[in-house]
């Protein structure tokens, strides 16, 4: 079964020309020049790095962000496409590929002055600056408000100290997007820092089991010196960040059914050509119903992100809908791998094949960019007007 055929509901007819060219497009880079390699990548822990240029070419750095600044400029349908095909191939390619556009472009686009935005985004777009987002930190994760990074107002700029931890990309990055409360009331301001800035290092997290074939970092301030022109001027309080994270999650929910896919397809094609008691596995009644049951968690997936996206570029998008996609859709990839990893048996763990190495990334996506159960409260909230988050 090829990647096309995985359209139960026939949503192809729902795209225009240019998305489905958008995807074709990254599919083809997809399974050229990432799946030959990523399961080495992923054995070895080690990134990809010269991939980065190709995937500037194809335009998928910020590709949802304006022309004007050196971005694709395709709408956020075209965009979900592009992060479903990357995750077909590893979790840890779309990973680099969400934090240089959503969390490290948008903020720049959104919070940033022009001259900031025409100072980054286009090389960041070419790929020849590498950013980075520093939110979370060692006690703050689904509590990003208790966060303990400060930043002090001087005569010479800002004066940095804190630390953040789980940071994709940082490493390599030669600009961070750091969060930090300010004198003024504890509000929380972005700042730009940039790799070299005195008193910043970022030591890469390492023995990582999921996401191996992707850079996780911290990031450590020690009175660093932040000159003035690096506040994005825009920022102000906890909204800024978690505007951020919700470009970020819209690109997961997309994401993950490229994983889930991408197992469905392993799964039954093995169950065809695996012969037991005479006959193919994909015989058995219990083996159809599995795949039965991913292909409608697969269909449903699909039909939910296409109309979020649709929300998205109609500006009647909220955080609250991105809520429900990412937690659906990540738990409904988890799940699907989980089973197809059972049709496999023991083939099912080596690195032959996909599907242990997207089970072991999706763990990681289950609870990043806000946990599965943090998600559902924020549902909860929605249907409930009550707030079920201590404080």
């Amino acid at each position: 079964m090829s990647a096309s055929e995985v359209d139960f509901f026939k949503l192809d007819s729902q795209l225009s020309d240019e998305e489905k060219l958008v995807r074709q497009s990254v599919r083809a880079f997809v399974n050229e020049r990432v799946k030959p390699i990523i399961a080495e990548c992923y054995e070895e822990g080690r990134f990809p790095f010269d991939l980065i240029p190709e995937m500037a070419s194809l335009g998928v750095l910020g590709a949802n962000l304006p022309e004007k600044y050196g971005c694709a400029g395709v709408n956020n349908v075209a965009y979900g496409l592009i992060t479903q095909e990357l995750e077909a191939g590893d979790s840890g390619i779309r990973s680099f590929v969400s934090v240089q556009g959503a969390l490290c472009m948008y903020p720049i686009y959104a919070f940033g002055s022009e001259e900031q935005k025409m100072k980054w985004l286009p090389d960041m777009a070419a790929g020849k600056v590498i950013g980075c987002f520093g939110l979370t930190e060692p006690n703050s994760g689904s509590d990003p408000g208790s966060m303990k990074t400060r930043a002090k107002k001087t005569k010479d700029g800002w004066v940095l100290n804190g630390s953040k931890t789980w940071i994709t990309n940082g490493t390599i990055a030669d600009i961070a997007i750091v969060w930090a409360k300010t004198d003024e009331n504890d509000k929380i301001r972005g700042f730009l820092v940039e790799k070299g800035t005195k008193g910043f290092t970022a030591p890469e997290i390492k023995h990582k089991m999921s996401l191996r074939a992707s850079v996780t970092s911290e990031l450590v301030f020690e009175d660093c010196l932040i000159p003035e022109e690096n506040i994005l001027p825009l920022s102000g309080g906890l909204k800024s960040p978690l505007s951020c994270l919700t470009q970020a999650r819209y690109g997961i929910a997309w994401g993950a059914i490229g994983a889930a896919v991408d197992c469905f397809q392993t799964a039954t094609e093995y169950a065809k050509q695996r012969i037991q008691f005479g006959r193919p596995i994909g015989s058995f009644q219990l083996t159809q119903k599995k795949l039965a049951e991913m292909l409608t968690e697969i269909s449903k997936a699909q039909l939910l992100c296409l109309q979020l996206g649709r929300m998205k570029d109609a500006g009647t998008m909220e955080p609250v809908h991105v809520s429900m996609a990412k937690y659906n859709n990540v738990g409904m990839a988890l799940e699907i791998a989980r089973s197809a990893r059972g049709i496999l048996g023991a083939n099912g763990i080596i690195g032959d094949y996909s599907i242990m190495r997207h089970m072991a990334n999706l763990e990681s996506v289950y609870t990043y960019e806000g946990t599965n159960e943090v998600h559902m409260l924020v549902l909860g909230k929605h249907i409930t007007g009550l707030d079920a988050f201590g404080g």
